[in-house]
């Protein structure tokens, strides 16, 4: 017990001091990942210059290629990116019928990608000149390749004490590109009103190994939140939590914590789509008194007269599907409900919808999905 104890006390000692960083092996890599960058910029200004119509002429092997190339480089995000271009190529060549939703496809990772190349490019020419190799409080950081670890989180500062989170939504997808399935929540903080995410990402090769996840419905209390870089509806984890029913009054709080109109969850949308980097829509938590309905469309009237279609986002698949299950609910719901969802730009028709995820009441929350 003794020696055991001492070997204990070693091990803590040893993990309380400061790592030394390998200057010479991150100058290398940031290295490696600006030759990445110039190989990828070149790829996007020729595909760019000469059009997207040779996309149907083009070899998704070029792309594929290329993806590799830039995994040597340090560089999974462009890597990523690549892949999903090579998907739309091949879309485009056995299924003229989607042809149209490809090209789109292909074009914002085109934007994205150059966007992040120039940030990039920049941020990393920046940490070479400063010799700073840390990680910073910045997307560009994730958007290259960079994989947080909670102990970076927690040096930028960003971390909560004491969250009280409850889940609204749970869902599962596949991601072709990253051979991975993805098992997101959506969380609403109970004490600030945010509205965060969880993923647990599991790759195929590695299914085994990795546990999933599944739907939450107590209250999640956590010593630790920790919180990934970014705006709205951030990334979130913890190492250590504890579950409890809710109480008759949290539950009557979490419809009080929606956006005050439809007209400022809109506002917020709108800003943050702007953002090249960013994802194309916002979890949002509006009122709801009333649903709508014009023809099979639904509707979500606003306090000022605004309103807003609702939708089922088309990146999502049909395994997403919720518009239609509004026809259970009631025409009035309780008063003070409101409704969680994302709300994103449909470039079918150019408008902003909402994909409606759950009704949250003053005593449930109906789960639209799982």
């Amino acid at each position: 017990r003794a020696r055991q104890a001492a070997r204990t006390e070693k091990k803590a000692a040893e993990a309380a001091k400061p790592k030394r960083t390998n200057t010479a092996a991150q100058k290398k890599k940031l290295a490696r990942q600006l030759e990445g960058l110039d190989m990828a910029e070149k790829m996007v200004d020729e595909l760019l210059s000469s059009g997207l119509g040779t996309l149907a002429g083009s070899s998704a092997q070029t792309f594929d290629k290329l993806a590799k190339e830039l995994g040597s480089c340090y560089l999974t995000g462009p890597q990523t990116a690549f892949t999903r271009i090579a998907l739309a190529v091949r879309t485009v060549q056995k299924e003229p019928a989607q042809a149209d939703a490809a090209y789109n496809q292909a074009l914002r990772l085109l934007v994205a990608l150059r966007s992040t190349i120039k940030k990039g490019r920049v941020f990393l020419e920046g940490k070479l000149e400063a010799g700073d190799f840390s990680a910073e409080d910045s997307t560009l950081f994730e958007a290259l390749g960079g994989v947080w670890k909670l102990e970076e989180l927690n040096a930028i500062g960003s971390v909560r004490e004491n969250a009280k989170l409850v889940q609204l939504s749970f869902d599962v997808s596949y991601d072709e590109a990253k051979k991975e399935q993805v098992e997101r929540g959506w969380w609403l903080d109970l004490d600030r009103g945010d509205l965060l995410q969880t993923l647990n990402l599991r790759p195929l090769k590695a299914m085994k190994y990795v546990k999933g996840e599944d739907s939450r419905f107590d209250l999640i209390e956590t010593p630790a939140l920790y919180l990934y870089p970014g705006e709205g509806d951030r990334r979130a984890r913890w190492e250590t939590a504890t579950t409890r029913p809710l109480f008759p009054e949290e539950q009557a709080k979490l419809p009080t914590l929606a956006q005050p109109s439809l007209a400022a969850a809109v506002k917020l949308t709108k800003g943050k789509i702007k953002n090249t980097l960013a994802t194309k829509y916002l979890a949002v938590l509006v009122p709801i008194g009333r649903l709508g309905k014009i023809g099979e469309e639904y509707l979500l009237p606003g306090s000022l007269g605004d309103r807003i279609v609702l939708r089922d986002r088309p990146e999502d698949g049909p395994g997403h599907a919720c518009v239609e299950r509004l026809g259970m609910l009631p025409k009035r719901l309780s008063a003070g409900s409101a409704l969680f969802g994302l709300m994103f730009y449909d470039g079918r028709d150019k408008a902003l919808c909402l994909h409606p995820y759950s009704v949250v009441t003053p005593k449930n929350v109906v789960r639209l999905q799982y």
